[in-house]
């Protein structure tokens, strides 16, 4: 696997390359190059020659390209997810479910040129027109993370793309191979050459896109430390940065509330995808004295889980590589070491792969407290822990004093108390009765404090912004003869 630069495979050779692994089986499948900072750079530059065309092109003409764009991706959404389970591991159905999610924000896309449209004042001042205009920033990077290797990239890409600017994407170099078939779409919709380049690589791939010249926005999804870096460097060298960070996220579930449901609810987005989502729960606050019958109804549903091959009829697969296993397992030991009683032990149990897949299966954790590493951690993986609350307050108090704020849930039968916790809760998204509140497109995905670095959300109106700048335009035609010299402050009138 190489890069894909001017809308043809890179025909170098690379000095570095990354491998790349089925986590099903464990077994090596491929190598993709690595980019060095000097190919980043001729990527940037053919991107900022190409944007050069693409900024004039009509809003009719990019959108027809977004419309075969959506068209294709639909038509071989099966293809990408099947990519994406090979490499990331995730069962297909979830992979599916990947692929629309980031084929709906390619639709929110296709309505470009209502979303560009400015705003115009006639004779704001006499025989004085005022109008604004949201205008391309030139180049701008994507640097997406491991989990979502399609979705993540088509939260940014179409929506660059639309707005008139040439985009760079450096993918997970880890399973590379859906965002690359992805931008081959592209270049089938008949996207121009140069206006989407893939350079895989790693940390040299990205300080060479944070720190070039010509790059002059930068949206990156990864874990809170690498999004801190990712902004300071960004910032620092002039660039526009929405950088989304990692998460812990709750799930408040109130003594009204349906059980079984919650229940439900806590093995789905606990489980999914391995942990392996920044929206995952990894945390469920039990107000008492529910929290007996809750472990009880998840403990039953992890029992029916079947853990094994993405490909077979699994319920979860493995996780991304061994080394991403043998840190999240152990997390095992260091909350039993803590004093959390250990439900449901993630190592124990047979998985339904070939080979030496990277497994961990899914592992419940009681009697947790916020001083524990279980907690305080970011595990990244399929390890659900319990915190067990007297009262909605000291349950609330616990989510806003954590330092992220990506995503939070509550469970509830009673209206009240949900408004009062959509207004009160210290977090991006929240979720009433819905555990993984992702939002839809046309809505912006992103969250507070620690879960974020810089002021946009991803896609919807704020991706909007994120990738245009505003214009105002003040203009006067009149007739041949003109108002003479007059060098006081112009005033409206």
């Amino acid at each position: 696997m190489t890069h894909l630069i001017d809308g043809r495979p890179w025909e170098g050779t690379a000095e570095r390359t990354g491998p790349v692994f089925n986590p099903a089986t464990g077994e090596r499948t491929g190598a993709v190059d690595l980019a060095s900072a000097e190919l980043v750079g001729a990527a940037v530059a053919s991107a900022h020659t190409a944007w050069r065309s693409w900024r004039n092109v009509s809003l009719a003409r990019r959108t027809r390209v977004l419309f075969a764009f959506r068209e294709l991706l639909h038509a071989r959404k099966d293809e990408i997810a099947a990519l994406v389970t090979a490499e990331h591991g995730k069962v297909l159905s979830d992979a599916l479910g990947e692929v629309t999610r980031g084929l709906e924000v390619a639709e929110f896309a296709c309505g470009i040129p209502h979303l560009l449209k400015g705003g115009f004042s006639e004779n704001a001042s006499t025989a004085v027109d005022v109008h604004s205009i949201r205008q391309s920033l030139g180049v701008v990077a994507v640097i997406s993370p491991f989990n979502f290797p399609a979705m993540v990239p088509m939260w940014f890409v179409p929506i660059a793309i639309a707005c008139g600017n040439a985009v760079v994407l450096k993918p997970s170099e880890k399973d590379p191979s859906a965002a690359l078939a992805v931008a081959a779409l592209w270049k089938e919709a008949g996207l121009p050459d140069g206006v989407l380049q893939v350079v895989n690589g790693d940390k040299e791939a990205v300080d060479a896109l944070l720190t070039h010249k010509d790059v002059k926005a930068v949206s990156f999804v990864g874990s809170t430390p690498v999004a801190r870096y990712v902004y300071e460097t960004g910032t620092a060298h002039g660039k526009r940065v929405q950088a989304l960070g990692g998460a812990k996220n709750h799930m408040l579930v109130l003594p009204d509330a349906d059980l079984d449901l919650a229940a439900d609810a806590a093995v789905n987005a606990g489980f999914g995808s391995a942990g392996e989502r920044c929206m995952a729960i990894s945390v469920l606050v039990a107000v008492e004295p529910v929290a007996d019958r809750l472990v009880a109804g998840i403990t039953d549903r992890m029992a029916r889980l079947r853990t094994g091959d993405g490909t077979r009829a699994s319920d979860m697969g493995p996780l991304v590589t061994r080394e991403h296993r043998d840190k999240v397992a152990s997390y095992i030991d260091a909350g039993v070491e803590a004093g959390a009683t250990l439900v449901v032990d993630g190592t124990k149990g047979d998985f339904d792969a070939d080979g030496d897949g990277f497994f961990l299966g899914p592992t419940l954790f009681d009697d947790v407290r916020p001083d524990m590493p279980v907690y305080t951690d970011e595990i990244f993986g399929p390890v659900l822990s319990v915190v067990r609350v007297a009262s909605y307050d000291e349950g609330l108090d616990l989510i806003n004093a954590n330092p992220y704020g990506n995503g939070t849930a509550l469970f509830t039968n009673d209206g009240g108390a949900a408004r009062r916790f959509q207004n009160e809760v210290e977090v991006g998204m929240v979720g009433i009765n819905v555990p993984i509140p992702v939002p839809v497109s046309y809505f912006s995905f992103g969250g507070w404090k620690n879960s974020l670095f810089g002021d946009s959300h991803a896609h919807g109106t704020e991706g909007v912004h994120f990738f245009t700048r505003g214009k105002v335009v003040t203009s006067r035609w009149l007739d041949p003869s003109h108002g003479g010299i007059n060098l006081g402050f112009p005033r409206n009138e």
